[in-house]
């Protein structure tokens, strides 16, 4: 079954939603984690305790160990097994069940009191992702969506590092209709599921100054840039780095979709 939103985008090259793990434990090294805020968030959204909960494309753990650390026994799903590696590593000892497999595969007659997904959603089979969590989901359980970009703060550095990814990599993978005015992606897609209710979209405000070696570091984990040859993609990080000061503004604001099921 094809992903919608993942296309392989060379000939012989894994799905780009499996890329990832070429760089994994540099992707658990650069990539920001989430802050109390998110899963404190989640649970007064909840109706009832949150004691359960199954993560979609968990990575190497980052928004696990968020949850597993509140006491949540998490089921976590990753089909990349580079991935799961780095994720049994950062997540022993803690209320954690590693599965390999991908949304679209997971069985299980359990029913959860929270499904998550943490800057993954989008690599789901936009055809049956909703019936699947819904189906994943206890009465009254909820359904959480959430990412945290990382984008460059100030205007000068963002317009020259976005000129230079427009002329050098493909297009990413779409996170749907919506701007910051209105209900963003998934949000937009939660309002249109028939058993979910009470659909919300928050805003989580954070800023963090990081040394810029770390920030063009974080960018050799993206997916666009994975896609690129290991030549082209030194290149553009070179070019980027030479285009931007030695520290930089970064916008770490989440935003967070909430929904329930009725």
């Amino acid at each position: 079954m094809a992903m919608v939103t993942d296309p392989s985008g060379a000939p012989g090259q894994p799905p780009r939603r499996l890329l990832f793990g070429t760089v994994a434990e540099e992707y658990e090294r650069h990539r920001l984690g989430y802050p109390d805020q998110v899963a404190d968030t989640v649970f007064a959204y909840a109706r009832k305790p949150v004691r359960t909960a199954v993560e979609i494309g968990a990575g190497t753990g980052k928004a696990t160990r968020l949850f597993a650390g509140h006491g949540v026994a998490v089921t976590a799903l990753e089909p990349d097994r580079q991935m799961l590696s780095v994720l049994r590593r950062t997540t022993a000892g803690l209320p954690v069940s590693v599965v390999h497999a991908d949304f679209e595969t997971f069985e299980t007659d359990q029913r959860f009191d929270l499904v998550f997904a943490a800057a993954a959603w989008h690599w789901t089979d936009s055809d049956t992702r909703w019936q699947r969590a819904v189906r994943l989901l206890a009465p009254g359980a909820i359904v959480a969506s959430f990412g945290r970009p990382a984008d460059i703060a100030d205007p000068e550095p963002f317009a020259a590092v976005e000129a230079i990814e427009r002329s050098l990599l493909p297009t990413d993978p779409s996170s749907g209709p919506g701007t910051a005015d209105d209900m963003g992606w998934p949000g937009s897609e939660m309002l249109a599921v028939e058993e979910l209710t009470d659909v919300r979209q928050l805003d989580l405000p954070s800023g963090l100054t990081v040394d810029t070696d770390d920030y063009v570091a974080r960018l050799g984990t993206v997916s666009a840039y994975l896609l690129l040859a290991p030549d082209a993609r030194a290149d553009a990080l070179r070019r980027i780095r030479d285009v931007l000061p030695d520290r930089i503004r970064l916008d770490t604001t989440v935003r967070l979709h909430l929904a329930t099921k009725r």
